[in-house]
């Protein structure tokens, strides 16, 4: 079991020992840190405000009620969408004029982990600055709560998820009507959360045909919730069974987006953010973010439009400073995740559905015959298990010196871990940061090719680190 603390939140499994897991008065310990940051960064004279949403995990009603009674208890109002998705309470924030907000949702891990994910009042992620101090707080339980007259008040809303629908299907490039014109059929896998609920939702409101799949929130995943390949044979088959145009998967906090194409094979999370970003570039020429984890295709899609690509560190939080550094039309992260700054700085995949289906109304192509006109790369990724004894830095560090002077690096790059690209390949290792292992991350122009390189790096490291 396992407990995370890190600058971008708390993550951990439910149940065990207080420290070692996420246990309630872990819970409680860190809405007490966040909380008591706010108030020492906004000093007014008001009560703050705080925005909160979870999944449909089992453990969210219970961690949900601990955190929003921790801040109530701090003095602070907290507006309560419950059942939620990360973008809508992203979105939210500003729209409250909220001073913050938390999503409880442990994104794409099993249904035995939960998660605070901790915004700003922009209702983006903090910084790894703002995250460290809460850290800190946490760690000296500098906590101070209110007398009975100050208490916080709660305001359930349980429109944003309508909310969010209506601010998607109002941006200027989302054309309902071309959509409702090609009267497609869809299949959605909402894994058994909120996903379930909001996605079928915002098709059936663009004219979409929609075949239900895993789509009741009821947070017992029918399968590993990380969208990828091996974990949707059933979505695959019914895509095909159905002759639906495509399927839609999203992970149970609906920021990361994959699409099924019509033959029953993956489009791949990779060109989630490659489509998308070739559609908004054809109609606002401009510059792209992704991380260095992902593919190469965005790069090429977006010098085909006249643009400047750049990559960032792993993580949103990294991916949205970049963005707005290089001003950005579209980014996001090769696992699925739009950030599309016309509506707000954040991974959302109501925001890529819409995109994608109006491209796709605009083109006279299936899913498939759209997928096979992009650059043709192909990814490998793994992982190895960390333990106590391994110094990752040092082996990480050891990598770098070996390849930095080689002659069959084209460019190495350690500004997360170490990315080294060749001539046609490159590999990205480092440490996750909600998870404790080793990420291993290929890509070349063919799937093999990118195995081999992923084995290769696996058996370096093992040998590096002597196991």
């Amino acid at each position: 079991m396992t407990l995370i603390k890190s600058i971008s939140g708390i993550r951990g499994t439910i149940g065990g020992k207080v420290g070692d897991n996420l246990t309630p008065v872990d819970a409680v310990k860190f809405a007490s840190a966040y909380g008591t940051f706010l108030k020492n960064s906004i000093q007014v004279n008001r009560k703050l405000k705080v925005v909160i949403g979870r999944d449909a995990r089992i453990s969210g009603p219970m961690i949900h009620n601990l955190v929003v009674n921790t801040l109530v208890g701090l003095g602070i109002d907290v507006v309560d969408l419950g059942l939620s998705t990360t973008p809508t309470v992203e979105i939210a924030v500003p729209l409250e004029n909220a001073d913050g907000g938390i999503i409880l949702t442990a994104s794409h891990n099993p249904k035995q982990w939960n998660a605070l994910k901790l915004l700003n009042a922009k209702g983006e992620f903090l910084s790894g600055a703002e995250g460290a101090q809460i850290l800190e707080i946490a760690d000296a339980e500098a906590f101070d709560f209110v007398d009975v007259d100050t208490l916080g008040e709660v305001f359930v809303n349980d429109s944003y998820m309508d909310i969010h629908i209506d601010e998607v299907l109002a941006l200027p490039l989302v054309n309902s009507d071309a959509v409702k014109a090609k009267k497609y059929k869809v299949v959605v896998d909402g894994v058994n959360s909120s996903g379930g609920i909001i996605i079928p939702k915002l098709l059936e409101e663009m004219g979409v045909e929609v075949v239900r799949l895993y789509c009741e929130p009821n947070g017992h995943f029918p399968h590993n919730p990380e969208p990828l390949k091996e974990h949707l044979t059933d979505i695959c088959n019914l895509v095909v069974a159905e002759q639906a145009d495509f399927g839609i998967v999203v992970d149970p906090d609906v920021d990361r987006l994959a699409f099924i194409s019509n033959d029953g094979e993956m489009f791949g999370e990779e060109y989630t953010l490659v489509a998308v970003a070739d559609y908004v570039l054809s109609k606002t020429p401009g510059n792209t973010v992704s991380n260095l984890s992902s593919s190469r295709a965005l790069r090429d899609i977006t010098e085909k439009h006249n643009g400047s690509y750049q990559a960032s560190a792993v993580g949103e939080v990294n991916v949205v400073e970049l963005m707005k550094a290089t001003n950005a039309i579209i980014g996001g992260e090769g696992n699925g995740g739009i950030i599309y700054p016309e509506l707000h700085y954040g991974r959302d995949s109501l925001v890529g559905v819409a995109l994608f289906l109006t491209y796709l109304a605009g083109q006279d192509k299936t899913v498939a015959e759209l997928r096979a006109s992009y650059p043709h790369y192909f990814m490998s990724k793994n992982k190895i298990e960390l333990t106590p004894q391994l110094d990752v830095d040092a082996i990480l560090e050891t990598l770098t010196a070996t390849y930095k002077n080689d002659s069959s690096t084209s460019s190495l790059s350690t500004i997360d871990g170490v990315k080294i690209d060749f001539a046609n390949e490159w590999v990205h290792l480092r440490k996750s940061n909600t998870e404790p292992i080793i990420r291993i991350y290929t890509e070349a122009s063919t799937q093999n090719d990118a195995d081999g390189l992923a084995l290769r790096f696996v058996n370096e490291l093992k040998t590096i680190a002597g196991i």
